[in-house]
């Protein structure tokens, strides 16, 4: 395998994925390190693709802007699980051959989904900030013990998220279009429609992949079936709700909260009206960020790269 150069657009790859940097160095790759600390614009990726064989990618966009000026690219391993942000159809055109990590961050974001769940039963944001200035505001929250949760999608996250969630004795109902059952019936999950998720639940976690048919799938008509007292959660992508209708359901108290991970325009912007909100808990899409899940999935999409390079189909090809 002659030397390859490889372009990291994930953040932290030498401090979180050292092992898989040395796998691939070892194999006379030449790595170039995102040194921005978040996802590049095109602007930002244009002096660097024009020579690079292979891209461990985060969520960057990657379309056919990019690989007319990238012409020795051969392979994007894609540091997780979603690649809406990759045109799979242009990259196939292009001679791109694009795997990704199904399950690689599935236990990180499961526990950050039950995290910000707590986080807005409890106000722990607010408490803690009101602890911190010594101004004792004991807000009331509530308890999840007995209540219904429900899930939008029932992929590899949201069945994990099912399964930590049955020691809090709640009602799991989830939606899917194509639902496991065998998985569901041994989670104690039941499959029910998604308008019957939105009006049971007393609280919604986002957990469907992005595509056209499910871009913008929280509206105004979603988010007006849901309990005033219901909380939503999206640690899936932010395409899937119209940031808009999330504003209008929160400033009118059509739903207690929401807890978002993931935003519609990232890195999310200052000006963004949802982060001026009460009712809203924000964190910068950071599901997937665990030292476990770096390592994890570090390994795998490094030897996805390496496969292409020595001619070999890589796991999880997506055609």
């Amino acid at each position: 395998m002659a030397n390859k150069k490889v372009l990291v657009t994930a953040t932290n790859y030498s401090v979180l994925c050292a092992e898989a940097k040395r796998l691939l160095e070892e194999a006379g790759c030449e790595i170039v390190e995102n040194k921005l600390g978040r996802p590049h614009t095109f602007e930002e990726l244009a002096p660097l693709v024009g020579d690079i064989d292979g891209v461990v990618a985060g969520v960057d966009t990657w379309n056919e802007e990019v690989f007319k000026i990238a012409p020795k690219l051969k392979a994007i391993a894609r540091f997780g699980v979603g690649v809406d942000n990759i045109d799979l159809e242009k990259a196939k055109e292009y001679g791109v051959q694009v795997s990704n990590v199904p399950a690689g961050n599935a236990n990180a974001v499961a526990e950050l989904t039950i995290g910000l769940l707590l986080s807005l039963m409890r106000n722990i944001p607010a408490l803690q900030e009101s602890a911190k200035r010594a101004f004792w505001d004991r807000r009331v929250g509530i308890e999840m013990e007995g209540r219904t949760v429900g899930l939008l999608g029932f992929g590899n996250i949201a069945q994990m998220v099912a399964k930590k969630l049955q020691g809090f004795d709640v009602n799991l109902i989830a939606y899917d279009k194509y639902p496991n059952l065998a998985k569901a019936e041994a989670l104690g999950v039941k499959m029910v429609s998604s308008d019957e998720v939105l009006e049971q639940s007393d609280f919604v976690s986002m957990h469907l992949p992005s595509f056209k048919e499910t871009y913008h799938m929280m509206s105004d008509d979603q988010f007006g079936k849901m309990k005033p007292t219901a909380y939503f959660v999206n640690t899936a992508r932010g395409a899937l709700v119209d940031e808009k209708a999330l504003y209008r359901a929160l400033v009118a108290n059509r739903i207690a909260g929401a807890a978002i991970d993931v935003y519609e325009q990232e890195p999310v912007q200052a000006d963004n009206p949802l982060l001026q909100l009460d009712n809203l808990l924000a964190t910068p899409h950071t599901a997937a960020e665990t030292v476990e899940t770096y390592h994890r999935v570090g390994l795998a999409t490094a030897q996805a790269l390496l496969d292409v390079f020595a001619g070999k189909e890589p796991a999880n090809l997506l055609r």
